[in-house]
């Protein structure tokens, strides 16, 4: 009897915790006698045709003896088939082909002929490799870049099985990857710039607002008037990702699979726009099996632009209420409980009403009042609460399409919604996130300032959550405008950013 130990990983969230990968051989009996234990799923429990074609196809045969593995803790349900590479390596050792892997975490897919397939949640599994210690990674060779940004931990890329029985036996051969090796970062291309929109001052103003203090952001106009075309360029306008947020937002998209092949870490500020047709496990995140994170995760420390906003299912939208007060969302299962940070910028879009022309000077509306509240009526009172700006986009005037002067460009914009931001850090958080608690503190009215505020309050019969918003925009408003102090015509322009209180819902 040979027993051999390995270790390996597994994602749960946005963590991976370690898992010990025993094998045992028997001299007696035959390989049809075989099993796997510790809660492994389908895909897990079919690595063993995998694996043993795998070891055929290198040249280093397959025992024709009992193999009992064993997934440790044995309670935890494991997925995926990213221990393909550890488990044959559990049995290469327990044939006496390599030695103690002790000083070695493993993790990857094997092909039939031994090739190393990439997984999901590299980053996530190097960062667990540090954490325990453990100071050799193996894992595909298109991992290599995600994980290498993980210090304290040395990163060998592999593409073969059998590059990675030399590296065991030939280690000085080896070198392990540096985050100088990594490439392109991940993010997709940069965004298109600000200097592209023609007209549409007021709504640029409040994009910019918006990015300097990660407010939410609904825009309604027209069909034609550029709303798509405005939010697509906010993410150019916000700040570069710290490390801290570099390295979270590149664990989401990695364990979701949609970092791409041979990435580094997500710099830019991600943008996710799903169709309105999308299911709330999609959009929240969920799912069969294991829980995947969803849009508004993958948009955490980014933007999440829903386009037709009255077009997604009620009960989709009402699910978004929680995520935006607390920036995470909790997905609850009869067999675990995972947490996915959701720190996203909510920006919406939608047309006045069902035609799109209500309003316009230009064209004539064909609703009657009551279709107009019915379609504004899709968009809940508390949900509508949690959204700091609306700001209106009107269609463009035939003059100012023509006209030849430049626009201001996203980088000049980009530098002041990094300074603002930079004031805000020193209060340790950003507006949209700022405490009820702290808001008289940071957001004291002289007299003129009250005054305006109490017009507003009365007249628009706003909700005590609208209140607090319109005083975390005014601040805002003041630290791009480089003031210590929130006075009435920072009030005022926050109240103007209130236009579906003024014109629509009252």
């Amino acid at each position: 009897m040979a027993l051999f130990k390995t270790q390996s990983a597994a994602v749960y969230g946005i963590d991976a915790h370690l898992i010990d990968v025993e094998v045992d051989m028997y001299a007696s009996g035959s390989a049809r006698d075989s099993r796997m234990v510790g809660m492994p799923d389908v895909a897990v429990r079919e690595s063993r045709e995998r694996i043993k074609s795998a070891l055929l196809n290198t040249g280093f045969g397959y025992p024709n003896k009992t193999l009992t593995i064993n997934l440790a803790p044995a309670n935890v349900r494991k997925e995926g088939a990213g221990f393909d590479l550890p488990v044959a390596l559990g049995i290469l050792g327990a044939m006496g082909v390599v030695k103690g892997l002790d000083r070695h975490l493993l993790v990857g897919e094997l092909s039939l002929d031994g090739t190393i397939r990439p997984i999901r949640g590299a980053l996530s599994v190097a960062v667990c490799a540090r954490a325990a210690r453990i100071p050799n990674l193996i894992l595909p060779a298109d991992n290599a870049a995600e994980a290498a940004v993980v210090e304290g931990v040395q990163v060998y890329g592999m593409r073969h099985l059998g590059e990675v029985v030399a590296l065991l036996s030939r280690p000085e051969e080896f070198a392990p990857a540096t985050p100088d090796s990594r490439g392109q970062s991940a993010e997709s291309a940069i965004a298109p710039d600000f200097r592209e929109v023609r007209g549409q001052t007021m709504a640029k103003r409040a994009l910019e607002v918006a990015a300097a203090g990660g407010h939410n952001v609904l825009l309604i106009g027209p069909p034609g008037s550029g709303k798509t075309m405005l939010a697509k360029r906010l993410s150019g306008i916000l700040p570069r990702l710290t490390f801290e947020e570099a390295i979270e937002t590149t664990k989401i998209h990695s364990i979701a699979g949609v970092l791409g092949s041979g990435s580094g870490l997500l710099r830019e500020a991600p943008f996710r726009a799903p169709h309105h047709t999308i299911s709330d496990a999609g959009l929240i995140g969920g799912g069969a099996g294991m829980p995947r994170p969803g849009e508004i995760s993958l948009a955490h420390n980014g933007v999440l632009f829903l386009d037709e906003f009255p077009e997604f299912p009620r009960d989709v939208l009402e699910m978004l209420r929680q995520p935006i007060e607390e920036g995470n969302v909790t997905i609850a299962r009869s067999s675990m409980t995972v947490c996915f940070p959701s720190n996203f910028m909510l920006v919406a879009a939608m047309n006045p009403c069902q035609c799109g022309f209500y309003g316009d000077a230009t064209r004539e509306c064909r609703c009657t009042p009551p279709m107009i509240q019915r379609y504004l009526g899709k968009i809940s009172g508390p949900l509508l609460d949690r959204i700091d700006i609306h700001v209106e986009v009107p269609a463009v005037a035939f003059k100012e399409l023509r006209e030849n002067t430049s626009a201001e460009s996203s980088a000049d914009i980009r530098q002041r919604v990094e300074a603002a931001r930079a004031r805000q850090q020193t209060r340790g958080f950003y507006n949209s996130r700022m405490p009820t608690r702290l808001i008289r503190k940071h957001c004291a009215l002289n007299e003129a300032g009250e005054r305006t505020l109490e017009m507003a309050v009365r007249r628009l019969g706003l909700s005590a959550r609208a209140h607090d918003r319109i005083l975390k925009v005014a601040r805002t408003v003041a630290d791009l405008d480089s003031s210590e102090t929130v006075s009435a015509k920072h009030i005022a322009e926050a109240v103007q950013y209130r236009s579906l209180d003024r014109n629509y819902w009252t």
